[in-house]
């Protein structure tokens, strides 16, 4: 079992590709930590400098409480799976699964005994004496997990192992990770660009964005609390309703959102008006989930200032609910260009390895994560200027409908124009971490953020 804490990581590549910039993070002993981001945000590099595959060019890495830098990957105890689960093509599974024991110079009883007791809990012991070829996508990977997990190592790295296989496949091999490595108590770090999976499987999760660390927490925490308008509309299905307001302050009244068209009030005695009132005057994304929307009776009274309407445009039916459309004349924001980091002049490796100056002289080349990265939108970047929202089969409008929507106030959240939430972020956090790299492996390891990200709101 192992605890691992990045202490001000940066990975940049030639050619000044900064991938990965000042990660303070710590993943504690025996916990499910998901490492959450669309590609090419860095995720998979943290991965992989964690495993000793890629060194890292300024900070520290420590794995239960001893610096790591130098540290080859053979010995970090460190078991790994891919996206693909590469298995030795001529070895049976249980071949696969024996062959880390083998070369450890395990009994042969022990070790069969092992790899049996292992593959009946990933529900593959009947397919043990076949070979890879002859098994589905989801059946190798199982194989490879075993492989991984039968040395017991001390950390367990997943690299989307999922991603490859269909819908069902992937609910099912979630739900048998999850209690595989919970049974085990190894120490796991997931990476995925899935939001269902983290939210699903974590025990706590970081969500990254342009190699910045933008908030870290339970799943629970950051959906409920999100520390940036970018996390707020990443880790929300159906999308959350991101629309563009400005705040003024009304005596008798409270704190007036205003959209243009049509407002909102926030009485004085809500708690948040202290935080509010300095962005009085100023822009400000306010964010409504879906749910906090619900749809008033025909001439059913409602409280002043708790209620936006529109007029119904679209309709999609989802089995037990249905989504509705409604064009407001709000503008909306787009996540994806509020609070972007800046593209910073990379940090300089303290000192260049044998890897950075084979790669110079072989010419530039981009990171793995960089070759394959494809453009996510979060939302979409033309939204209209519609309010999204719930409504149960037999209560649905028709396309063209006027309807008021009674607003949930307490549940709206509020983003200042750097994309941080303008209202305080609640997060159990340890002791800052140090600002400088340590030096000697036998000094204690730094605490590092167990709370939300260095990005996030503050």
């Amino acid at each position: 079992m192992t605890d691992v804490v990045l202490d001000g990581v940066d990975k940049v590549y030639p050619g000044g590709v900064a991938a990965v910039r000042n990660i303070r993070l710590k993943i504690n002993d025996g916990e499910l930590f998901v490492l959450l981001g669309p590609s090419g945000c860095g995720k998979s590099t943290i991965l992989r400098m964690i495993a000793g595959l890629e060194e890292i060019t300024n900070g520290a890495i420590w794995l239960n409480g001893a610096i790591a830098n130098d540290l080859p990957p053979r010995e970090r105890n460190v078991a790994m799976v891919f996206q693909e689960g590469a298995l030795y093509p001529h070895r049976t599974v249980k071949g696969n699964m024996l062959f880390p024991l083998q070369v450890s110079g395990d009994d042969r009883v022990e070790a069969n005994a092992k790899v049996q007791e292992l593959a009946r809990a990933l529900g593959i012991d009947s397919m043990i004496d076949r070979l890879p070829r002859t098994l589905s996508g989801g059946q190798r990977q199982r194989a490879a997990i075993g492989r991984a997990l039968v040395r017991e190592p001390s950390l367990f790295l997943l690299d989307e192992p999922l991603s490859s296989l269909d819908a069902g496949l992937r609910t099912e091999l979630r739900v048998e990770i999850s209690a595989l490595v919970r049974a085990t108590g190894t120490t796991t770090v997931y990476v995925t660009h899935d939001q269902v999976e983290a939210m699903t499987m974590a025990d706590r999760m970081a969500v990254l964005r342009d190699g910045v660390l933008e908030d870290v927490g339970t799943p629970e925490q950051i959906y409920q609390d999100p520390a940036t308008v970018f996390v707020a509309a990443f880790l929300s299905s159906p999308p959350i309703n991101l629309l563009q307001g400005t705040l003024w302050t009304v005596e008798d009244e409270g704190l007036l959102i205003d959209f243009g068209a049509q407002r909102l009030t926030i009485p004085w005695d809500d708690p948040r008006t202290s935080a509010l009132i300095s962005h009085q005057g100023r822009p400000v994304t306010v964010a409504i989930r879906p749910d906090n929307l619900t749809p008033i009776a025909p001439g059913s009274p409602a409280a002043p200032g708790t209620v936006l309407s529109g007029q119904v445009r679209a309709l999609e039916f989802h089995g037990h609910e249905w989504l509705a459309y409604a064009e407001a004349g709000i503008t909306t924001v787009d996540p994806t260009t509020v609070g972007r980091p800046a593209p910073a002049t990379p940090p300089q490796p303290e000192r260049p390895t044998l890897r950075d100056r084979l790669r110079t002289l072989l010419g530039p080349s981009q990171p793995p994560e960089q070759e394959q990265a494809v453009e996510e939108h979060v939302g979409g970047h033309h939204r209209r200027p519609d309010l999204m929202f719930r409504i149960a089969p037999g209560d649905r409008p028709n396309r063209g409908d006027r309807v008021a929507l009674a607003v949930d106030l307490d549940r709206i959240l509020f983003f200042g124009a750097d994309g941080r939430r303008v209202t305080p972020v609640h997060r159990h956090q340890s002791a800052p971490p140090r600002a400088h790299r340590p030096e000697h492996a036998g000094q204690e390891a730094p605490h590092a953020h167990d709370g939300h990200g260095g990005h996030g709101g503050r």
